[in-house]
């Protein structure tokens, strides 16, 4: 198969430059300050490897009562210590392509690839957020699991139908939730919801709206946390009737990112002989990214899929989490169940 590769075509600099505002810390994960990139964590996805560890000092024990002075030389006391741990990250190595004929071009009177080029920044925004929800599923999946479910509030029923006012999203239930962090409660900053608990906060009248930094657009806010809206968290069918709703509240540095530099970030392709002859062009994008949340760690128990990166299906597993601290209030997330 003849292919020519139209190096002049795209100047991948150029190219990375112009999408580079639609990159994900153009996200509001990154505006609201719940997702940090991290320069160590850049370092580590230009690493070798699938996974980096990540040492860090665990805090001093506050249950140790402390000594009590006295005046004989020969007692002495002895010192404690304090313990470390680690966090395993995971790369992800990812790609996407896109193609169009020349004739749809000719046909249509516009150009598909040039709607394909301004969008693609988009694309990657979505699949980032797509990717960090996919990691959060999975850690409140391990939680449940691993340590009685002491991030998770779930005030759901079964038949969602019939869901009474404290089966809800409600100022009660989401105070709750926040509480699970005991006296780190002011870490909460944000909440990424559905838009139907949207709808539900819209029509109790609980959103209010600030200006932006700029003071042209408005940021809304509930109880004074930023509103994330996401339609791609999870939603899943009552055991009766009905479904039950996932919001994610989040800590300030919640999620850490780091970005690896792939050999060939932006590639373009031209086979003269597709379509009959009329040709068809494609663009490349790739990516290596660096994803985690803060205080959980990644155990590669299933990593199944076409490739050698974890897939979306692969993160929402709780196998693949273990929280890496044992203070619960020492990570950043909370979770709330609903039925809307």
């Amino acid at each position: 198969m003849a292919a020519v590769r139209l190096s002049d075509a795209v100047v991948t600099e150029v190219y990375m430059s112009y999408t580079a505002d639609n990159n994900p810390e153009s996200t509001v994960f990154f505006q609201s300050g719940i997702a940090v990139r991290n320069a160590m964590l850049d370092e580590a996805a230009d690493d070798k490897g699938f996974k980096v560890h990540v040492p860090f000092w665990k805090d001093i024990d506050p249950s140790i009562e402390p000594n009590y002075s006295n005046d004989d030389p020969a007692d002495h006391i002895t010192p404690n210590k304090i313990g470390s741990g680690e966090f395993q990250a995971r790369k992800s190595y990812l790609n996407q392509a896109f193609s169009a004929a020349d004739l749809v071009k000719e046909l249509a009177g516009s150009d598909p690839m040039k709607r394909i080029k301004n969008r693609f920044g988009t694309y990657w925004q979505r699949q980032w957020q797509r990717r960090v929800i996919a990691m959060l599923v999975g850690v409140a999946a391990s939680n449940v699991a691993n340590n009685s479910g002491d991030m998770v509030v779930d005030v759901s029923i079964a038949d969602g139908n019939n869901a009474a006012a404290g089966n809800l999203f409600s100022r009660t239930n989401f105070v709750n939730a926040c509480f699970t962090l005991g006296d780190q409660v002011t870490d909460i900053k944000a909440i990424a919801v559905h838009s139907v608990v949207l709808k539900r906060m819209t029509t109790n009248d609980d959103i209010d709206f600030i200006p932006d930094s700029k003071g042209d657009l408005t940021i809304p806010t509930y109880l004074g946390r930023r509103i994330i809206v996401d339609d791609s968290l999870p939603v899943v069918a009552g055991a009766t009737s009905g479904f039950v709703y996932t919001s994610i509240l989040f800590g300030e540095a919640a999620i850490g990112y780091g970005e690896g530099t792939p050999e060939v970030p932006v590639e373009m392709e031209r086979d003269m002989t597709a379509g009959h002859g009329g040709g068809v062009e494609t663009i490349m994008e790739r990516h290596t990214w660096m994803i985690h949340p803060f205080g959980f760690n990644w155990t590669e128990t299933t990593v199944t899929g076409p490739g050698l990166s974890p897939t979306l299906a692969n993160l929402r597993l709780a196998a693949n989490w273990t929280r890496a601290t044992q203070y619960r209030k020492n990570v950043p997330l909370a979770f709330l169940k609903t039925n809307g």
